[in-house]
């Protein structure tokens, strides 16, 4: 498919029509911008669908780790056998007691619902990057304080330095009933995970504190696990639930986020095969400019044939023809699609403000900014769909060009 100096030349005249020929030039120019447009909107859609899974998988992840051991009842009493066992199955580089317990909190006389997670001080350290103001090392057992979410404080109205009540419903039995308990923290520290649920809920504190809080005595809620492949957690510790089989359940985080990660992926494909419909019809567009070109160059193809070009030629010209228009239009939309995605936050913004609308809610979107991770190989996949479309396109009009016959055509000249 090398092109010599003279079929090169013929491509290049045939790419940009003469005056005459104004319309196969707009439909040409038509073309190369669905193009742009089509490879644009698979970049830009594929990427931020990889970044949206990619930032809920780490954030998840990242705070529950990619497995738990739950004691049937919800209390593991000899939890530090159990975490001996974890620690010395191949594959676990961490874990560490976790006391979890949905609670109720009240300041200034407003309610919220909360989860309290009782965590270890090496745990509660790795906050620090999420952190808003205050300060973790405040968070030592017998302090009375806690950390809380930031977007928990805002609709408490509370700030580092105010206390706060937490309460317990299941409290201690008195001949009048059951009383709930009723604890006073002060705000240490307030955090920002980036996932709305957790930052409008979650409420650490040491793990004594919190089993003094829940009465649970020396208990603790779970097991929280981390290996050294997230994607072979349950493969990793399969060994380990057939020891605790009966004793407690082991759970992956693919297993306790399975609708979420499933609708995302079920919402990947099916966003991949619509827009590919968008390249697909820009193609069809370099398909009916070329066939106008060639309509068009009927008598200038058959001198061509006369004078000794090929039928070789004549198809590798129009081929080529069609390949650039759908080639330019690949790196056009590839250089539009990472500008896009290099400004999306400012661009969501700007939607925002002229529609007047939120157009990226945390409350339903789960993460209060637009993500956005592209990967190599999907990048290069839809580069090679739009020009393998191209390719095609320029078939049928090239080989309607290279059959033409000279002495038809020019018989009444």
């Amino acid at each position: 498919m090398i092109l010599t100096p003279f079929e090169w030349t013929i491509a290049r005249r045939y790419m940009l029509p003469g005056r005459g020929e104004a319309f196969i030039a707009l439909v040409a120019g038509i073309s190369l911008a669905a193009v742009m447009l089509g490879v644009a909107a698979l970049v830009i859609v594929m990427s931020v669908m990889n970044g949206f899974r990619a930032e809920l998988l780490d954030k998840i992840v990242g705070l529950n780790g990619h497995a738990i051991i739950q004691a049937y009842g919800g209390r593991l009493e000899n939890w530090q056998d159990v975490l001996r066992q974890v620690e010395a199955t191949p594959g676990v580089v961490h874990a560490s007691p976790l006391i979890e317990q949905p609670l109720l909190t009240t300041f200034n006389g407003r309610v919220e619902a909360i989860l309290v997670r009782g965590e270890t001080a090496q745990d509660i350290t790795e906050l620090a990057p999420k952190l808003r103001s205050g300060s973790l090392r405040e968070l030592q057992p017998g302090s009375g304080n806690v950390a809380i979410g930031a977007r928990l404080a805002e609709n408490l109205g509370a700030q580092v330095g105010d206390s706060i009540t937490i309460i317990n419903p299941a409290g201690r039995s008195t001949p009048f009933g059951t009383v709930p308990r009723q604890i006073s923290y002060r705000v240490a520290a307030v955090f920002e995970i980036g996932i709305y649920d957790y930052d409008n809920s979650f409420v650490v504190m040491p793990i004594p504190d919190a089993q003094t809080l829940m009465l649970s005595g020396d208990a603790i809620g779970m097991i929280e696990v981390r290996t050294s492949d997230a994607d072979r957690a349950m493969e990793m510790l399969a060994p380990l639930a057939r020891k605790l089989q009966g004793q407690a359940v082991v759970t992956d985080w693919k297993t306790i986020n399975a609708s979420l990660f499933e609708a995302l992926a079920v919402e990947r494909v099916a966003m991949f095969v619509v827009l590919s419909i968008i390249v697909l019809v820009a193609v069809f567009n370099i398909l009916s400019s070329l066939i106008m070109l060639v309509r068009a160059k009927t008598r200038d193809i058959a001198i061509l044939r006369t004078m000794g070009a090929t039928r070789r030629s004549l198809l590798k010209i129009f081929v080529t023809t069609g390949f650039l228009i759908g080639a330019l239009g690949t790196l056009a939309g590839l250089g539009l699609g990472f500008v896009f995605l290099y400004f999306r936050q400012p661009i969501v913004h700007l939607a925002e403000m002229i529609t007047g609308q939120n157009l990226w809610d945390p409350k339903i979107r789960f993460l209060t900014e637009l993500p956005a991770r592209s990967d190599p190989v999907e990048i290069v996949s839809i580069c090679v769909m739009a020009l393998v479309f191209s390719f095609l396109a320029t078939l049928y009009p090239a080989l309607k060009a290279a059959s033409t016959d000279p002495v038809q055509v020019l018989r009444y000249e």
